[in-house]
């Protein structure tokens, strides 16, 4: 997934380490009687709202902050773990990938949730502190010249002009990464114990295999595994298909229990509006309205109907979201591979409508302070994928994916 935005920082509170930004929806929510009006049902424990910026790297912040959460959940404590340690080490395996199938692959900054866990697996991870990647002197990342040049660099070697590949050719994509984003440490100290990149994650006393990836397609058996089409799957990764109904079921389930979900999805649909801080699917329901208000509807243009459905000034009707039409979403290309999110809750609005509380990675400058509201239909329209904890999944669906 991959987006940018500019923004800022945030904190959280300590003790709970529930965001200051959700107390603040429900204080905003008591000062008017207008607009979306949410309660929270249940939060999850999440570290500080962090900023990409300029880099379209969300697949790493998101992915990240969900293992954070899970450090929080087992008791490990509070981390702030480096997003571009991963990102620094997807680069060069991107490359090599890219060169070998002649550049007939996505060769860009965009990724998923399992290169985190794999990169991991393979190459450690080390805290922010040791590791953030800013060596060309800006506050938040900045990459578009880098994700430039690297491309360009690639697509040099894939040209061929020596007429077979020159062996330093790695050697030298290695030094421009690093130029860019910092070498990588070999070995650090951190709160007075030395440390390799590989034995401190072993400190962190988290199971990689424990975290699973689903989806919903039904150009796929469903309760199989398959590989995603969408272009940031580089890896080729495989992960499970399951039902529409299962998948929410598993969402629903996962953070009823402690588990928050990492969450791949499309944002580029008109009912995101980060400004607003909602995501809905609004739909225009007829049936619902007063004669006048039928008859005023009626005479608007299509532009005035799209314009009155997306005013996001208080909750509306919403699509009900089946496995046709999120099926028809993604074959017509209208559900895209866009942006890796963080689910750390639910919540309702003032009508009963149920929502998931989003932790995004844009900083807080923003209504809800780097969260925002996703409603059922929205996120069962627009989820790519999610990853969660194999303990976030119902025994039955668990079962009939063989996972025990």
């Amino acid at each position: 997934m991959k987006y940018y935005i500019t923004t800022l920082m945030v904190f959280i509170l300590g003790a709970g380490l529930l965001a200051p930004n959700i107390s603040y929806a429900q204080d905003e929510a008591k000062k008017t009687d207008e607009g979306y009006q949410f309660t929270i049902i249940k939060q999850l424990p999440a570290t500080p709202v962090e900023n990409q910026y300029k880099s379209s790297t969300c697949w790493s912040y998101a992915t990240i902050s969900f293992l954070e959460s899970e450090l929080l959940r087992t008791g490990h404590g509070e981390y702030d773990l480096s997003e571009m340690f991963i990102v620094r080490h997807t680069y060069p395996e991107k490359a090599e990938k890219y060169v070998r199938v002649h550049g007939k692959m996505e060769f860009g900054p965009g990724g998923a949730s399992h290169d985190v866990t794999e990169e991991i697996k393979k190459y450690g991870i080390v805290p922010e502190e040791i590791y953030s990647g800013m060596t060309i002197g800006e506050k938040n990342p900045v990459h578009n010249e880098m994700d430039a040049v690297l491309k360009a660099y690639v697509d040099a070697i894939v040209q061929n002009p020596n007429n077979k590949l020159s062996p330093v050719w790695h050697d030298g994509f290695e030094a421009v990464v690093d130029a860019y984003l910092g070498r990588l440490p070999e070995k650090f100290d951190y709160k007075g114990k030395e440390y390799t990149p590989i034995s401190f994650a072993g400190s962190l006393g988290l199971n990689l295999d424990d975290y699973i990836e689903l989806a919903s397609f039904s150009h796929h058996p469903f309760y199989e595994k398959f590989v995603l089409e969408v272009p940031d799957n580089w890896m080729g990764d495989e992960i499970y298909n399951i039902p529409l109904d299962d998948l929410e079921k598993v969402i629903d389930y996962s953070l009823e229990n402690g588990y928050t979900v990492a969450w791949g999805a499309d944002m580029s649909e008109k009912g995101f509006s980060w400004k607003n801080g909602v995501a809905i699917v609004p739909e225009a329901r007829p049936d619902k309205m007063t004669i006048e208000e039928k008859e005023k509807w009626e005479k608007m243009t299509d532009s005035e109907k799209d314009a009155s459905l997306y005013k996001f000034d208080k909750p509306g009707f919403e699509k009900t979201i089946t496995q046709v039409i999120h099926q028809q979403a993604f074959d017509n290309y209208n559900m895209t591979d866009d942006h890796g999110m963080h689910i750390t809750g639910i919540a309702k609005d003032q009508n009963g409508n149920l929502y998931y509380i989003v932790k995004n990675s844009w900083g807080t400058d923003a209504k809800y302070k780097g969260y925002m509201y996703a409603s059922k239909p929205y996120v069962l329209m627009n989820t790519l994928d999610i990853m969660v904890n194999k303990d976030g999944i119902p025994k039955e669906i668990k079962t009939k994916l063989g996972i025990k």
